[in-house]
């Protein structure tokens, strides 16, 4: 089981010395630390990029790819959060690029009046990523702390329940909970002047 924090602030901040010494040892080429950082944070962002994509083999793919990034230098910055919070955001954000693509090779695929049809009609999925990748609420996801975003990915990008993200992450449920409530009050009371309504639970 993967374990990105747990209860206990001394091993959360042990956890992040030890990805910062990993860190400078892919930076000097080195394919075991890169296989450590994996090891660490792999599972999760594919369980996520698997639940947004619904296809095992894409979303292999796209874990390949966030973990390439990170071997070639991605500019990761660990005052921003934590590395596990990043590695989700830069997976969700690869994830819907593969769906828009797997999206566009489709419409290709068929004939011009089918085509026409199929754009007129968005899916779930595009509704839900544009919805969710607009300029607002990207902003307002980065006012968060990074615990509190790294649930809100888990939560709302992933789709992932509260159980399953104190089982990811080695957090009490407890704590999940209030992070997920703590956040969503803030991207609530952030979003609300955009929204036109504030306090409008709906949208």
């Amino acid at each position: 089981m993967l374990t990105l924090h747990n209860g206990d602030g001394r091993h959360v901040r042990a956890e992040a010395q030890e990805d910062a010494v990993l860190l400078r040892e892919v930076a000097r080429g080195s394919e075991p630390a890169l296989e450590a950082i994996y090891n660490r944070y792999g599972p999760a962002c594919y369980r996520l990029a698997r639940r947004i994509l619904a296809d095992a083999h894409l979303a292999e793919d796209v874990t390949q790819q966030v973990f390439l990034a990170l071997w070639k230098g991605s500019g990761y910055d660990p005052r921003r959060g934590a590395l596990s919070t990043w590695l989700l955001g830069i997976t969700h954000h690869k994830a819907v690029d593969m769906v828009r693509h797997e999206e566009r090779r489709r419409a290709e695929r068929l004939g011009p009046a089918q085509a026409e049809i199929a754009a007129a009609i968005p899916g779930p999925d595009d509704v839900a990523w544009e919805s969710l990748r607009a300029m607002q609420a990207r902003a307002a996801l980065r006012e968060l702390s990074g615990d509190h975003r790294e649930v809100l990915l888990l939560a709302y990008y992933g789709g992932f329940t509260q159980t399953e993200i104190a089982e990811m992450t080695g957090l009490p449920l407890g704590t999940v909970k209030s992070r997920t409530l703590h956040a969503m009050r803030r991207l609530r009371e952030t979003l609300a002047p955009s929204l036109g309504a504030e306090g409008d639970e709906t949208r």
